[in-house]
């Protein structure tokens, strides 16, 4: 998690993908408009470097955004045992950390740079999570 300098507490953002290069870049994206006040985990790939959904890996990041002490996190992953990890990983969790974390059914790039953007304005763990969700809706063309 990301050491903030002053009173504001920012809702981090916790990216679940099936390739730890696309969580890491994505990560990376997010940074740049978000800043560096919003805290970004990332939980992508297997152990071994390969594609696929380490639920280990996922449930360390979700406890890590859950208990790093910042306003909460918001969880985005893109598809398939993404989801039925974080799923899985949600079942482990104390009801206290459950209160801190938001899952949100949203476009994994669009959705992450919304709630970059709505955390770093100091947006609450429903507002960021709100952002992301909205994402859904915005047209390319």
């Amino acid at each position: 998690m990301a050491v903030v300098a002053h009173d504001t507490q920012y809702v981090g953002l916790v990216l679940v993908s099936h390739s730890s290069e696309i969580a890491a870049g994505l990560a990376g994206l997010v940074a740049q408009v978000s800043g560096p006040d919003v805290a970004i985990v990332t939980a992508g790939g297997m152990p071994d470097g390969s594609f696929g959904t380490d639920g280990g890996r996922v449930l360390d990041a979700l406890r890590d955004a859950a208990d790093g002490g910042g306003a909460g996190a918001v969880v985005l992953m893109d598809l398939g045992s993404a989801v039925l990890a974080v799923r899985a990983a949600l079942a482990e969790l104390e009801p206290e950390e459950l209160e801190r974390i938001v899952v949100v059914d949203a476009p994994l790039v669009e959705g992450a740079v919304a709630a970059g953007v709505t955390a770093s304005t100091g947006g609450d763990l429903a507002e960021v999570a709100e952002a992301a969700r909205e994402a859904v809706h915005v047209s390319k063309l």
